[in-house]
């Protein structure tokens, strides 16, 4: 069976900034086609649960006390990608808006609640390196397409 990384606070492990998860409905679905391999890279990169909010100015990551803290944020992306190394991983569900794991939007930087178009540092170092990321938005469109391949096959 094909593994996939998927953020960890997708399936529903309790790694958010405020202690609490993203956890998706489709779990089970995503489950009968993929090994999932969760993964946090705030939580593995050394962050703590709960921990300040951040958000991502000029490709630095910085808490809500303005302290910086891309290191951790770096340290988490870095091993990601050995995971997905290791492990020949080739696909990542990732939390869109997170500055680890955001997709196609990340907040702005002010903590005005504000996105942009952007990517999380661990989202963009997986794509750099030729590993197919999708947000968690895109797992409905992931799994009908899925289905349509098992329905042409029969």
């Amino acid at each position: 069976m094909k593994k996939v990384l998927i953020s960890a606070c997708l399936i529903g492990d309790k790694v958010r900034y405020d202690g609490r998860d993203n956890a998706i409905e489709h779990i089970e679905q995503l489950m009968k086609h993929f090994e999932l391999i969760p993964f946090c890279p705030e939580v593995e990169g050394g962050l703590s649960v709960p921990r300040l909010k951040s958000e991502i100015r000029n490709g630095r990551v910085f808490n809500e006390e303005r302290k910086e803290v891309t290191k951790y944020f770096l340290s988490g992306a870095n091993k990601a990608l050995n995971i997905c190394k290791y492990m020949n991983i080739e696909l990542a569900i990732l939390k869109e808006d997170s500055p680890s794991c955001g997709v196609k939007s990340v907040y702005d930087g002010t903590f005005s609640r504000r996105k942009i178009p952007g990517q999380g540092i661990t989202a963009a170092l997986l794509k750099r390196n030729g590993v197919e990321v999708i947000s968690e938005l895109d797992v409905p469109d992931l799994l009908e397409k899925l289905a349509s391949k098992k329905d042409a096959a029969i």
